[in-house]
């Protein structure tokens, strides 16, 4: 949920830590750059982080739990896939072996390799850990009726 912070931020106007986004957002980003579009980010991010908690609710009724699994796993290999690509994309340019567009810019291209592919990766992998806990208890409360 600190995740959509930074989007909240920029939504109402920050500047502070922009350029790790891109050195030129609105070229870089187009339409997305918009304000109200960066704070329905940040609200997506939020109902992300909802929707990792609710993998630690005992009270889903039995018939929602595996739709539930199902969307978590789905989820949580978007998010992989998201920064795996990402990643792989900034690493090529930071490489030399693609070049850099100037409006991201090598700094910020360095900030997305760096870090903020990497906390796509993390909240990937931890709402997969989630899952799989969650999937793991659904299994014994299933197995105990």
């Amino acid at each position: 949920m600190l995740f959509s912070l930074p989007s909240f931020y920029w939504a109402l106007g920050g500047a502070t830590g922009i350029s790790t986004i891109a050195a030129d957002p609105d070229a870089a980003l187009g339409a997305a750059a918009e304000p109200w579009v960066v704070g329905i980010t940040g609200v997506l991010k939020l109902a992300l982080g909802v929707f990792a908690l609710s993998f630690d609710a005992a009270w889903l009724p039995a018939y929602w739990r595996k739709p539930h699994i199902v969307i978590g796993w789905l989820v949580a290999g978007l998010l992989i896939l998201y920064g795996v690509t990402g990643g792989l994309d900034h690493l090529a340019m930071v490489s030399g072996f693609r070049s850099t567009p100037e409006t991201l810019g090598e700094y910020a291209a360095r900030w997305h390799l760096f870090f903020w592919d990497p906390v796509w990766l993390l909240g990937g992998g931890l709402l997969g850990l989630a899952v799989r806990s969650y999937a793991a208890r659904a299994q014994s409360l299933k197995e105990m009726a």
